[in-house]
């Protein structure tokens, strides 16, 4: 299956919120046709009233892919309604956090191709990053076209198995929600000690936005970079024996704060 495939079957995308939207806006640059695409949503945005795609009107009858994006909570309203086209040769992608790949194989049927992904939210920006894994019926075509589409927002990875999804929704699902408090924390600390508000947010996000791109772009690992920028008894070298203290600082705290996210996720996949 490709993208081929995918324009002359036509793709079904089930809710259109923040990540849909930004998704669908990726397929239409990269050249999926809009004529191709299907939207269910109940609460159309003006942006997705204009981009003309079938806006929810009668599904085709096989399609390529059904891209099942709407929240949790709505799923035992959403799967019903797309039941009639599992059974093998419509693949399904779900983006929903904490609903397992058997959910959606005791709703659509185990022969059913499913690719679960945990997206994050920078995909809004084509920044973000996705995980995926498929049950026993995604071949590798399948995964192929699932890496496809996701690449449209971002850099995709594939897991070992589904019982790594936990994690990664801690790591980089979460994570965003991590950094932005990093931003608010230290633009309030600049502040506390004598800077504009403004002036220390803009000084903040533009520190954490330069510092993950140069994270990102260089050969060094972040360890490495840290120590390039620790001058032995300077400035950095002060703050980094309070981060980096075992029992209060970033080691201690994100350790537990990651695992509260991973294990919130499996609770609410139960």
């Amino acid at each position: 299956m490709d993208m081929e495939t995918v324009r002359d079957r036509g793709l079904v995308l089930l809710g259109c919120g923040k990540m849909g939207s930004a998704m669908l806006a990726g397929w239409l640059k990269g050249g999926l046709p809009a004529a191709s695409v299907w939207v269910t949503d109940p609460h159309p945005s003006e942006w997705l009233k204009a981009q003309g795609v079938h806006l929810n009107a009668d599904l085709p009858e096989l399609p390529a892919i059904v891209l099942i994006a709407v929240k949790p909570q709505m799923m035992g309203e959403a799967l019903p309604a797309i039941a009639a086209l599992g059974g093998g040769r419509t693949l399904f992608l779900s983006i929903a956090a904490g609903t397992t790949i058997a959910t959606f194989e005791a709703a659509l049927g185990a022969q059913t191709p499913i690719v679960r992904a945990m997206p994050n939210t920078p995909a809004a920006i084509a920044r973000g990053i996705t995980a995926i894994v498929g049950n026993a019926h995604a071949t590798e075509s399948h995964l192929s076209l699932a890496r496809s589409l996701l690449s449209a927002v971002g850099q995709v990875v594939r897991l070992e198995g589904e019982h790594q999804m936990d994690a990664v929704t801690a790591v980089s699902g979460s994570g965003p929600a991590y950094v932005f408090h990093l931003i608010e924390t230290l633009a309030a600390a600049g502040a506390a000690e004598g800077l504009p508000p403004a002036l220390a947010l803009q000084l903040a996000k533009a520190t954490v936005a330069g510092a993950g791109a140069l994270a990102e772009a260089a050969e060094e690992d972040p360890g490495q970079l840290r120590v390039n920028v620790t001058s032995p008894g300077g400035t950095t070298a002060a703050a980094l024996d309070v981060l980096m203290n075992e029992d209060r600082g970033f080691p201690a705290l994100l350790k537990e704060a990651v695992h509260a996210a991973a294990e919130r996720g499996r609770e609410l996949g139960k």
